[in-house]
């Protein structure tokens, strides 16, 4: 049977806070989701913590609900993050081989990502992941472990990906002040990839572009590793302010109008389409043509996969990614948004959703994310998702509430990743 343990994702967005608490086999790795929590989210901005106290409070109604259908309590979590304030660059370390015998052994591997992490940084930034892209030995590139082969030259390509000290400061806080202890801080898009993207996709190239409340994360594969990332200040909440604007309507109808008939491509919509929308002051309600709706909504849209297309401008051609693009998050689902980004950047795509829900999604007590089909759709779960599989992929001590978090935190965030 193999020892079982307990994996927590905890998924902070802007507009929701999406808890999922999984088994994990330890003898197959075999995942298996048993409680999902999702909550509004309060007391961020753009991804970013501005309210502790309403953040922990949102933090904890989620991890609840998940508890009371896991029937278990949880003690730790990942914790994905996200937000302006990240960036990324590449780095280059290199070392000489130790040893009479030059085979190159663990202590050499972490003295090159040793080197390849000294980069200037800001004194207001930490760094959250070193990503090795590659290993070269004597000159032989796209070696993917090194580890017991000979040579007396080793050098890393590595991407690391780097954020404000405050910010993430201030989302542990809001996570213990919850009552939980965070087992590590994760890059949103990096956790999606874990939960949506296939190892052909990573291994060909593809883009991963999750579209959130308050930022659109964007992930890059090349041969297998990570190459860029990037997150966009602009997201699902930016296309709900427009509709309350443009059809003049509260904004959580105009959150409601969007999950329920938003269009991304205005070409879909026949002239004969109307939808109910209520008055500003929420008392009353008129007749709306639905092409007026996806008239307000387009231009954000493009706007999004325009910005985009100029990130990855600067990665080089476009025949980098064969695979394509995928994209996942609240407002990828809006119809023809797919067919939009295909227009925009030239490139296949598709939808991407986690595969290990098992129809969890389908009981969920939340109505202002369930469909017109009476589903809740699996895409809104991929970072917390990815989040459990990249614990039960990279960690194998979660679960164990730390004695000291902060310092446990810091000592995390010092030591950074060498595997993805």
């Amino acid at each position: 049977m193999g020892s079982r343990r307990i994996v927590t994702g905890l998924d902070v967005g802007t507009t929701k806070i999406c808890t999922i608490i999984a088994e994990v086999n330890e003898a197959n790795g075999n995942i298996n989701i048993i409680g999902i929590g999702l909550s509004p989210s309060h007391g961020l901005r753009k991804g970013i913590v501005v309210d502790i106290d309403e953040t922990s409070k949102a933090i904890r109604d989620s991890y609840k609900k998940a508890e009371r259908m896991a029937g278990i309590s949880i003690d730790t979590a990942f914790v994905g993050i996200a937000g302006a304030h990240i960036s990324s660059l590449n780095s280059h370390g290199v070392v000489a081989v130790t040893g009479e015998e030059k085979e190159i052994k663990e202590t050499d591997i972490q003295r090159v990502m040793e080197a390849a992490r000294i980069v200037p940084l800001s004194a207001e930034e930490e760094m959250l992941h070193v990503l090795a892209r590659e290993f070269i030995v004597d000159g032989c590139s796209g070696i993917k472990d090194p580890l017991g082969m000979s040579g007396v030259r080793l050098e890393v390509e590595t991407h690391i990906i780097t954020g404000s000290s405050t910010s993430i400061q201030n989302l542990v806080k809001s996570v213990m002040r919850a009552g939980l202890a965070v087992d590590d801080i994760v890059l949103e898009p990096l956790a999606s990839s874990e939960s949506v993207l296939t190892k052909d996709e990573k291994e060909l190239g593809v883009v991963l572009v999750d579209i959130g409340g308050g930022t659109t994360d964007l992930v890059v594969f090349h041969e297998g590793s990570v190459c860029y990332t990037a997150v966009l200040p602009i997201g699902g909440n930016h296309v709900s302010n427009d509709i309350a604007v443009g059809l003049r309507t509260p904004i959580n109808e105009a959150e409601n109008i969007k999950i329920k008939y938003g269009c991304s491509l205005t070409s879909l919509i026949e002239e004969d389409e109307y939808i109910t929308v209520a008055t500003a002051s929420g008392k009353d309600t008129r007749e709306v043509p639905l092409r007026k709706l996806c008239q307000v909504i387009e231009p954000r849209m493009q706007e999004i996969f325009t910005l985009v297309k100029r990130e990855l401008d600067r990665i080089g051609p476009r025949d980098l990614t064969p695979a394509g693009l995928v994209i996942t998050g609240g407002a990828s689902l809006l119809r023809g948004t797919d067919a939009l980004a295909s227009e925009i950047l030239k490139l296949p795509v598709r939808l991407g959703e986690p595969d290990l829900l098992n129809g969890l999604s389908d009981v969920i007590d939340n109505p202002v994310y369930i469909k017109k089909d009476g589903k809740v759709p699996k895409a809104i779960f991929s970072t917390a998702v990815g989040l459990v599989e990249y614990g039960a992929r990279y960690h194998k001590n979660s679960g164990e509430k730390s004695k000291d978090v902060v310092g446990d935190f810091i000592n995390k965030i010092k030591r950074f990743f060498e595997w993805f």
